[in-house]
C-alpha cells in the first residue's frame, strides 16, 4: 500500500525537495575550499624511546622523548642531559605521538631565539572573577630570556579511537598517570648519573609536569589528573587544544557519557574546600593548585564545538579559561580541528607562552597559580576583552587601579602618570606653533607631521558624545602618543607639580591588520592601510580631565622603521546610541537584502546586534562606498563612473574592521569587511543553552568621512551547513524515532487485523503530528520550564527551541522518506533487471536447445553413415586419440612434479639463507 491521496502526496513532495535543497545548499558550503590563513611548521624530527623500568598494563603503549635537529644522536647520552621542563603531549582520537613535532619543534626555535618583541601597549589582564584584584599583572613582567628548554614528551596510544568508547578513555588515562611518574623518575636518574659521573649539576629536579592535550586527549589530561593513584602534585599546569569538555562530542554508548560526567564531578569537589561533616575547615582543596587552559579552533572546527569545549561549571575562572584562536593575540585565525596542532601562527604563541611560565630563580614553572594564570591572559588574550560589555562599561578606570604609578620627564620636561611609553623612544620637542586645535568632532591624522593635536573634551564631548574612540595604522608610542590634561596651559613646564598628565598610550589595543596595499611607484599614492590599533575612552576614564592630545610623531623617528604605506589616524567623539541597529531573523532574506545607507560623518564605531546568533544564521556583510567628499575626480565625464570613484575613495577611506561577540565562543575578527560572511562558533536553541547565547553583537569600525551604502542578508549556504552540523546529533536521533513510530504503526494494525501501512505511509502520518503525540512532546518541556523558574534559572528561549525542534524533525522525516524512496527504487530496479534477463534468457535457452537438437540429429546421421562406409577408419581415428590423451596426461604428471621439485628447493634455500634483496 502506497501514499494515497493529492494531499499527502503533496505534503511528501514539499518535505523531499525542502530537505534536498538543505542538503545540497548545506554541502555546497562545506565542500567550499576555505583558506584559513595558517602558515606550515617545519622540523627535523627525532623520537627516544623512554625504556619502562616496571610491567605496565596495557603494555602495548609507549614513551618518547622528542628531539629537534637533523644530526644523528646517542640516545643514551641524551638521555643524561635532560634537565630541561617536562611537558607531555597527548594525542587525540586516532591520534599519533609523532604530533607533537609542530609544538616542539617551535618551542626549540623559540629557546634558542628568545622572546618575542615586547610591544608598547598593555597587554590584557585578568577580570575580577579571575583574581585580577589579588594580583598585579601590569606590574609582572615577561623574562628578557628564557632560562630553560622545553622537554617534550608524547605517549604512543596505538591511535585508538578514544572518542568511541569509555574503556578506552580509562586505559589512556591510567597509562598518562604511569607516564608522568616515569617522567619524573627520568629526571631523577638522570640527575643521579650525572652526579655519579661527575658532571656538571645544577637547577633542581622538576616535581610536576605540563600536560599538553589534543581532542580527547585534553580530556585524558583532565581524567588523568583526577585519578586517584596521580602523585600529589604531579601536575600543576594542563593547556588543552580542540578538547572537549563538558560532554564527548559523539555519545555512542551511555557509559561515555558517564565517564565525563564522572570525571567533571570530581573536578568540581576538587575545587572544593575540604571540610569535616560538621563543617570545620581539614585542607585547601585538592585541585588548587591547577590551572586549566582551553584553546577553541572557533568556526572553522567541525569536529568539536566551542561550547563543549568551555569550561564553565568545571573550572573555576580563578584557576583557568577557554579562548577561541580568532581572539588570540597574533593569531586572528579560525582553524580546523587537526591544523590546530601545526598551524604556525598559533604553535608560535602557544609555545613562547609555556616558556613564559619558567621562573628564572627556580628554573622550575612559577608555583603560583595566580602568576601561571597571568601569564597566559597576558600572552594569549588580545587586549580586545571577550565579550561585548567592553563596549558598554569602561575598562580603563578599572585597569588604572592595577597600574603602579611612577613619574616620568619626557624630553620636554612635563610630568607623566600611568604607564608612560618607554625612555628609549625619543621624538623632537613639540613647539606650541606646532599644536592644532580640533573644533569638531571628528579629527584626522593623514600623515606624520610631528604635530600634537589638541580636542576639548567639556566642548566636543557634550550633546551626548561623550564617547571617543581612536582608530589608526600608526605604532603606539613610536608613532602616535594619547594623553588627558587636566587644563591647558602654554608650556607644560607651566603646570604644577601636584597635576598630573595621564598618558593613555598603552591603552591601545592591537588588532589584525589585512594585508597592506601594494605601492605601485617609489612615492606614489596607495589605498589607505588597513587600521592595526583601536582606542576608546569612555566618559568614566575621561572625569576630571579637560584636553585629550594626540601627538603624532615626524615622519623620520620611527625606529629604524620604515612608515606605513599610508599613515592614517581618525579619532572621533560620539554618542554609541546613535550608531546601533538591530536585526530579527524575519527582517532577512536571502533575496531581499537589508539596506543600510550611512552618510557622511556619520558614528565611527557601529553596534549591530542579531537576535539570532550567527552560529545559526551566519549573514553575508556587504559594504560600498557611495562618497568620500570628492566633487570631480579630474576625469572625463566618460570616464568618471562609479568605478573610478571608488578607486579614488579607497585612497582617503580607511578599509573598515568587523568584531563579533558571541557568550559562547567569544571575539572573532573581520578585518577588511567589504564583502564577508559573517560567522561564529555557537550552539544556541538547546535546551542547556542560555538565552544570551541568541544573540550575537557586531561592531563595525568605518570612516566618518566617507558614505556607504551597505547589506545585510543571511547566507542560506552557510546557514544550511551550520545547522547540519549543530544539529546533526538531534537529527538522527529524531529519525530513529521517526522509524519506530511507523513500525509502532504497523504493530498496532497487525494487533487490530487491519489492513498493514506501507513504511512510507506510516513515516507520513507522521508529520499531522496526532494530538496524543503533541501532548506527549509538551508535557517534558513545560515540565523544565517549571523547573527552571523553580530553581531561578535561566532557561532558554521557548520559540527558538521549539523552532529548531520542528525543522529537525520535518528534516529526519524527509531523511527516513528519501531513505524508503531510494531502497524502493534499488529493489524496483533490481526487479527490473531481474525479469529482464530472465525473460531473456528462456528465449535464448529455448532457441538453443531447438539449435541443438536440429545439429545433434542432423550430425547423428552423418556419423553414422561414415562409420557405417568406413568402419577401419574410425577404429584408427579412435586410437589416435587414446594415445594422444594418454600422452598429453603424462607429460603434464612430469610438468607438475618438476614445478613442485623446484618450489621445494627454492623454498629450501630461502629457509636457510634468507634473501637480502628484492
Amino acid at each position: 500500500m502506497q501514499v494515497q491521496g493529492f494531499r499527502a502526496k503533496s505534503r511528501v513532495a514539499l518535505l523531499v525537495v525542502f530537505v534536498l535543497c538543505v542538503c545540497f545548499a548545506g554541502f555546497y558550503d562545506l565542500l567550499k575550499p576555505v583558506s584559513n590563513g595558517c602558515t606550515m611548521t617545519y622540523m627535523y624530527p627525532t623520537y627516544i624511546p623512554i625504556p619502562t623500568t616496571t610491567a605496565v598494563s596495557p603494555a602495548k603503549y609507549g614513551l618518547y622523548l622528542y628531539h629537534e635537529g637533523w644530526k644523528k644522536i646517542d640516545f643514551k647520552e641524551h638521555l643524561k642531559k635532560l634537565s630541561g621542563i617536562p611537558i607531555l603531549f597527548i594525542p587525540g582520537n586516532g591520534g599519533s605521538y609523532k604530533q607533537v613535532r609542530s609544538l616542539a619543534a617551535e618551542s626549540d626555535r623559540a629557546y634558542q631565539a628568545g622572546p618575542l618583541e615586547r610591544t608598547f601597549y598593555q597587554e590584557a589582564s585578568l577580570t575580577p572573577e579571575e583574581g585580577g584584584e589579588e594580583i598585579d599583572v601590569a606590574s609582572f613582567q615577561l623574562p628578557n630570556q628564557y632560562d630553560s628548554r622545553l622537554d617534550w614528551f608524547t605517549v604512543d596510544l596505538e591511535g585508538e579511537h578514544s572518542a568511541m568508547d569509555s574503556a578506552i578513555l580509562e586505559e589512556h588515562a591510567e597509562y598518562v598517570v604511569h607516564s608522568i611518574h616515569r617522567i619524573l623518575d627520568q629526571y631523577k636518574e638522570s640527575y643521579e648519573t650525572r652526579e655519579r659521573e661527575g658532571a656538571a649539576t645544577s637547577g633542581s629536579l622538576p616535581k610536576s609536569v605540563i600536560l599538553v592535550g589534543h581532542s580527547m586527549g585534553g580530556f585524558v589530561a583532565r581524567a588523568a589528573v583526577a585519578h586517584n593513584r596521580l602523585r600529589k602534585s604531579a601536575v600543576e599546569t594542563i593547556l588543552t587544544l580542540s578538547s572537549p569538555h563538558q560532554y564527548p562530542p559523539v555519545a555512542l554508548q551511555p557509559s561515555l557519557g558517564h565517564y565525563f560526567a564522572h570525571v567533571n564531578h570530581e573536578w568540581r569537589k576538587g575545587y572544593e574546600v575540604q571540610t569535616t561533616r560538621a563543617g570545620h575547615y581539614v585542607s585547601d582543596p585538592v585541585l588548587s593548585h591547577v590551572v586549566v587552559i582551553s584553546i577553541s579552533g572557533s568556526y572553522n572546527d567541525y569536529q568539536v564545538r566551542s561550547k563543549s569545549e568551555s569550561l564553565d561549571g568545571i573550572v573555576p575562572p580563578s584557576h583557568g579559561f577557554m579562548i577561541s584562536s580568532t581572539g588570540m593575540r597574533n593569531v586572528w585565525l579560525s582553524m580546523e580541528h587537526q591544523a590546530i596542532l601545526w598551524c604556525n601562527q598559533l604553535v608560535i604563541q602557544v609555545s613562547h607562552t609555556l616558556l613564559s611560565l619558567v621562573d628564572s630563580r627556580t628554573g622550575q614553572p612559577f608555583s603560583d597559580k595566580r602568576i601561571r594564570l597571568a601569564i597566559f591572559s597576558k600572552m594569549l588574550r588580545s587586549g580586545i576583552p571577550q565579550s561585548f560589555n567592553w563596549m558598554m562599561q569602561s575598562h580603563l578606570s578599572q585597569q588604572s587601579l592595577h597600574v603602579p604609578s611612577r613619574d616620568v620627564k619626557d624630553k620636554t620636561g612635563s610630568l607623566y602618570t600611568s604607564a608612560a611609553c618607554p625612555r628609549n623612544v625619543h621624538w623632537s620637542e613639540d613647539g606650541l606653533e606646532r599644536d592644532l586645535y580640533i573644533q569638531t568632532t571628528t579629527v584626522t591624522v593623514l600623515a606624520m607631521d610631528g604635530r600634537r593635536r589638541w580636542l576639548d573634551i567639556q566642548k566636543l564631548g557634550s550633546n551626548g558624545r561623550s564617547h571617543f574612540m581612536f582608530v589608526t595604522n600608526l605604532a603606539p608610542c613610536s608613532g602616535v602618543r594619547l594623553h588627558l590634561w587636566p587644563e591647558k596651559r602654554n608650556s607644560t613646564s607651566e603646570l604644577p607639580v601636584c597635576i598630573r598628565i595621564l598618558e593613555v598610550t598603552s591603552k591601545m589595543v592591537r588588532i589584525p591588520s589585512g594585508p597592506a596595499p601594494r605601492q605601485i611607484e617609489p612615492g606614489s599614492q596607495t589605498e589607505q592601510a588597513p587600521p592595526s590599533a583601536i582606542f576608546r575612552l569612555g566618559p568614566e576614564d575621561m572625569r576630571g580631565f579637560r584636553f585629550l592630545t594626540i601627538s603624532v610623531a615626524p615622519r623620520p623617528t620611527i625606529s629604524g622603521r620604515p612608515p606605513p604605506a599610508v599613515s592614517m589616524a581618525v579619532g572621533q567623539f560620539f554618542n554609541p546610541e546613535e550608531g546601533e541597529r538591530e536585526f530579527s531573523p524575519w527582517s532577512l532574506s536571502s533575496y531581499s537584502y537589508k539596506e543600510i545607507s550611512l552618510k557622511e560623518d556619520h558614528p565611527l564605531a557601529l553596534n549591530l546586534s542579531f537576535t539570532t546568533s550567527l552560529g545559526l544564521l551566519p549573514v553575508i556583510f556587504s559594504l560600498k562606498t557611495a562618497g568620500c567628499g570628492i566633487k570631480n575626480s579630474g576625469l572625463p565625464d566618460e570616464q568618471a563612473d562609479d568605478i573610478d570613484n571608488s578607486k579614488l575613495c579607497k585612497l582617503r577611506c580607511f578599509p573598515p574592521v568587523a568584531f563579533a561577540w558571541d557568550d559562547t565562543s567569544g571575539l572573532h575578527i573581520f578585518p577588511n569587511v567589504y564583502s564577508e560572511t559573517i560567522v561564529v562558533d555557537s550552539s544556541p536553541a538547546l535546551w542547556s543553552s542560555p538565552k544570551s547565547s541568541e544573540k550575537t553583537s557586531v561592531m563595525l569600525l568605518v570612516d566618518p568621512h566617507c558614505s556607504y551604502r551597505s547589506a545585510v542578508a543571511v547566507s542560506v549556504t552557510a546557514a544550511a551547513s551550520r545547522f547540519l552540523l549543530l544539529y546533526n546529533s538531534q537529527i538522527v536521533g529524531f529519525a530513529l524515532v521517526v522509524i519506530f513510530f511507523a513500525l509502532m504503526q504497523q504493530t498496532h494494525a497487525w494487533d487490530l487485523d487491519l489492513p498493514i501501512p506501507s513504511i512510507l505511509m506510516a513515516v507520513e502520518s507522521n508529520l499531522r503530528i496526532p494530538l496524543p503525540f503533541l501532548y506527549l512532546a509538551m508535557a517534558p518541556i513545560l515540565l523544565s520550564f517549571v523547573l527552571s523558574f523553580w530553581i531561578s534559572q535561566p532557561f532558554p528561549s521557548f520559540a527558538s527551541f521549539t523552532v529548531v525542534s520542528v525543522i529537525c524533525y520535518l528534516l529526519a522525516n524527509g531523511f527516513v522518506i528519501i531513505l524508503i524512496l531510494i531502497s524502493q527504487f534499488i529493489f524496483y530496479a533490481a526487479a527490473v533487471v531481474h525479469i529482464f534477463i530472465k525473460t531473456r534468457f528462456q528465449l535464448w535457452e529455448k532457441s538453443a536447445n531447438r539449435f541443438i537438437n536440429l545439429s545433434s540429429s542432423f550430425f547423428s546421421l552423418k556419423v553414422l553413415r561414415v562409420v557405417k562406409a568406413n568402419p577401419l577408419l574410425v577404429t584408427a581415428l579412435a586410437a589416435i586419440t587414446l594415445v594422444c590423451l594418454v600422452h598429453a596426461a603424462f607429460g603434464l604428471f612430469i610438468i607438475l612434479s618438476l614445478d613442485a621439485l623446484c618450489c621445494h628447493s627454492a623454498l629450501c634455500s630461502f629457509i636457510s639463507q634468507p634473501c637480502t634483496k628484492t
